[in-house]
C-alpha cells in the first residue's frame, strides 16, 4: 500500500514534522516506504548499521544520522540486501551510500544525501535507538516515518 506524504500533509499537518528539502535522493527501487523508526547515530563508521539491519525489521525504517558526511558510504548493496532479507521497509541516511546502481534494482526504500565509492571505517562506534535530528526533524525511536518522492514526514503515532 502506498501512502503519499502530500496526502498526509493535507490530512494531518498538525501532527507532522516535515523534513526540510536538503537534498535527499531516492536510491532504492521502492520509492514509497514507511514504518516505525529505529535510529543509529554513527559518523563515518557503519558496523552498527550492519548490526541493526541483521535483525528483524518488519514494519520498520532505519534512520541513520551520519552527520551529513560525504566522505564515505554508510550503506552498500550487501547491507541493503541484508535489510531486504530481514524485512526492513527502508533506510534513510543523513550521509552517503555506495553501489547505487545495484541498490536501484533492490526492493527496499533508500534515501541518502549522495553517493561515494569510499567505504566506511569498520569500528563499531555510535549510538543505537536515541533521538537524532537533521533536516529540521527529530527522529525518535518508536515514532513513524513516511517517505516518497516528495519528501519525508514524521509522526509520533501511526497515521494509516
Amino acid at each position: 500500500m502506498n501512502i503519499y506524504t502530500a496526502d498526509l500533509c493535507d490530512d494531518f499537518i498538525d501532527l507532522l514534522q516535515v523534513a526540510t528539502p536538503i537534498g535527499f535522493k531516492d536510491y532504492g527501487a521502492k520509492k514509497n516506504f514507511y514504518g516505525e523508526i529505529v535510529t543509529v547515530k554513527c559518523f563515518e563508521k557503519n558496523p552498527l548499521v550492519k548490526q541493526l539491519l541483521s535483525n528483524d525489521g518488519t514494519g520498520k525504517v532505519l534512520v541513520v544520522d551520519g552527520g551529513g558526511s560525504l566522505n564515505c558510504a554508510l550503506l552498500g548493496d550487501n547491507l541493503a540486501a541484508m535489510g531486504i532479507e530481514n524485512n526492513w521497509n527502508g533506510v534513510v541516511i543523513f550521509g552517503c551510500i555506495r553501489d547505487s546502481r545495484e541498490i536501484s534494482t533492490m526492493n527496499i526504500g533508500v534515501k541518502a544525501l549522495d553517493t561515494t565509492p569510499r567505504k566506511s571505517i569498520k569500528i563499531p562506534e555510535g549510538e543505537i535507538n536515541i533521538k537524532v535530528s537533521f533536516a529540521d526533524i527529530d527522529f525518535t525511536p518508536g515514532h513513524y516515518i513516511y517517505c516518497d518522492e516528495d519528501g519525508i514526514v514524521v509522526s509520533e503515532t501511526k497515521l494509516v
